[in-house]
């Protein structure tokens, strides 16, 4: 195996082992909303509101799975669905104040978590680690 190959099969392992702490830790920090929770009402908080459908497309989603999850977010108070004000017909999904506190508060806990693996890293290597990851997520998107 070249090289290569076996750099790209451990990137495609630790990337695996890094998602499954992700989600195991997102419980963690706070025990009712999952990853796929925070990451959405992240998502709703960076647009300032978006419709299901562009959070579907956006995470590549089937439409069915991002309903239940935005209508278990409903019913936690953390989400709103409110008109467009370009076409009353289509409702947009908002961040509700509680949504926006808890948000708050698992973004501080995460970022913590995350400085404090990362504590003994050099600055340069935080940097590199950063603009890969950059990099990569970026080609993710358009690709």
């Amino acid at each position: 195996m070249r090289a290569a190959d076996r750099a790209v099969e451990t990137i495609q392992h630790e990337m695996t082992v890094f998602a499954r702490r992700a989600r195991a830790s997102a419980s963690r920090l706070h025990p009712e909303l999952s990853l796929v929770s925070y990451t959405l009402l992240g998502h709703l908080e960076e647009r300032d509101g978006c419709r299901a459908t562009d959070l579907a497309a956006h995470y590549a989603l089937d439409k069915s799975t991002v309903s239940r999850q935005v209508t278990a977010l409903e019913r936690a108070g953390l989400v709103e669905r409110r008109p467009d004000p370009a076409d009353h017909r289509v409702q947009v999904l908002h961040l509700t104040d509680a949504g926006r506190s808890i948000l708050g508060q698992v973004t501080v806990s995460r970022r913590a978590a995350v400085g404090e693996r990362l504590a003994e890293w050099s600055e340069e290597d935080l940097e590199r680690f950063a603009g890969y990851l950059v990099r990569y997520n970026s080609w993710s998107r358009s690709g």
